[in-house]
């Protein structure tokens, strides 16, 4: 997927993935809807992570590929399917520069979440050209770029105790994340799927103290594997500066759910 092991990388964060806002539910109208999807159609959730595009996915599609690096997430994915009665997922160990060689059969659309910036942006829509089938598509989701939404005033809080442990610099790995400095929309214009239409929906989740404290286990920077033998006073330190901060245990925030749909000209 990039220089990073993404295996490693995201190794201790599946159990946390869960604490996250999730996508909007119009998100998968929107695409229902824009591909036609119904059970005859099949998607592929590249770099799928515990199924969080994957699962609604499914309840609109005849067949939905989900591929992911990390065993760990590809295990909580389907626990999670067969928990909501979800059998028309197939589950494979992967990334994007495996999938070329997996034998798949032609799909309606392709979703990937934060992953697609991990990838070889270019290289896989020029992969993904082989494999989408006309009139299909690619649909990326994602939170919106940085600052498009003003951060909860609690993050800071966050921010303080995480570079107190951590350092200033987002982690990956045993070395540091930088974000992509080329936008999604302007590798998509370049790309085999150079038509680009863009939609957002905004809402407000509140979350607990506990939620707010495992949610940081769900990311590679602040993950269980990162913070190694500190965790414990980590999640104390955090956990008394947040409830000095918020004493009501109500920790609200508003999230964005932003989807980039790119289709063939």
């Amino acid at each position: 997927m990039s220089q990073h092991d993404s295996a490693a990388l995201f190794a201790s964060t599946a159990p946390y993935y869960h604490y996250r806002a999730g996508y909007a539910p119009d998100l998968y109208g929107l695409l229902t809807d824009r591909f036609a999807l119904d059970a005859d159609t099949r998607v592929l959730d590249l770099g799928t992570g515990i199924g969080v595009l994957a699962l609604p996915l499914a309840e609109r599609t005849g067949q939905v590929i989900a591929i992911d690096p990390e065993p760990g997430m590809l295990a909580e994915g389907r626990a999670a399917a067969e928990r909501r009665g979800l059998p028309n997922i197939t589950w494979i160990q992967g990334d994007s520069t495996s999938m070329t060689h997996m034998g798949l059969e032609p799909v309606r659309l392709v979703v990937m979440g934060a992953a697609f910036h991990w990838m070889d942006r270019d290289q896989i829509l020029q992969d993904l050209n082989t494999l989408v089938e006309p009139g299909g598509g690619v649909a990326l989701a994602s939170g919106g770029a940085p600052g498009d939404i003003d951060p909860p005033d609690w993050k800071a809080v966050v921010d303080e105790v995480r570079i107190r442990y951590l350092g200033p610099q987002r982690r990956a790995g045993s070395g540091t994340y930088s974000h992509p400095k080329e936008r999604h929309e302007q590798v998509l214009a370049r790309s085999p799927f150079s038509v680009v239409e863009k939609h957002s929906w905004d809402r407000t989740v509140t979350r607990t103290l506990d939620e707010v404290v495992n949610l940081q286990y769900s990311y590679s920077y602040s993950s269980p594997a990162q913070l190694g033998p500190d965790q414990a006073a980590f999640d104390a330190d955090l956990r008394a500066a947040l409830a000095e901060h918020t004493p009501d245990g109500a920790f609200h925030e508003r999230v964005r759910t932003e989807a980039i749909i790119a289709t063939r000209n």
